[in-house]
């Protein structure tokens, strides 16, 4: 078992920024601008990462997901019970995005954030609402 401390700030400083992140934005794009600090469990992972734009949609169909923000801001939007929700987050700022439900970022003038993420994690460049998809069936075609 390999346990170590990392420095978030430092981390998020050797990766480059995601600019004009869109929905259609693919994971090869993605990747470079994120990094895995830790594991957890059999499928879980300390994330982080910067971006400048709109995320797809996505869901975690094993856990709930706790999202900070490092730096900057970011629109998280979270549909939840039925309802839209949505949280201004600044830096600084912490929630938990509750298992199952649908959630994207809109950080247009850029965001770093941390995440602690079960995975899979299922994405949807569509509105989960518009496509009838925000119930809580998870497919199996999964990241």
């Amino acid at each position: 078992m390999k346990i170590r401390a990392v420095h978030v700030k430092q981390a998020l400083d050797e990766l480059p920024v995601l600019k004009g992140r869109t929905p259609q934005t693919t994971a090869s794009d993605a990747d470079p601008s994120f990094a895995t600090l830790a594991t957890f469990g059999k499928n879980g992972g300390v994330f982080v990462g910067s971006f400048e734009g709109r995320s797809a949609w996505e869901r975690h169909s094993l856990g709930d997901e706790l999202v900070q923000v490092v730096a900057g801001s970011t629109r998280l939007t979270i549909l939840a019970d039925g309802q839209q929700q949505i949280f201004e987050m600044k830096a600084g700022m912490v929630t938990v995005v509750p298992q199952g439900c649908w959630h994207r970022f809109d950080a247009p003038e850029g965001v770093s954030v941390l995440t602690v993420t079960p995975q899979p994690t299922d994405h949807s460049a569509d509105d989960p609402v518009l496509s009838g998809n925000v119930a809580t069936d998870f497919p199996q075609t999964t990241k």
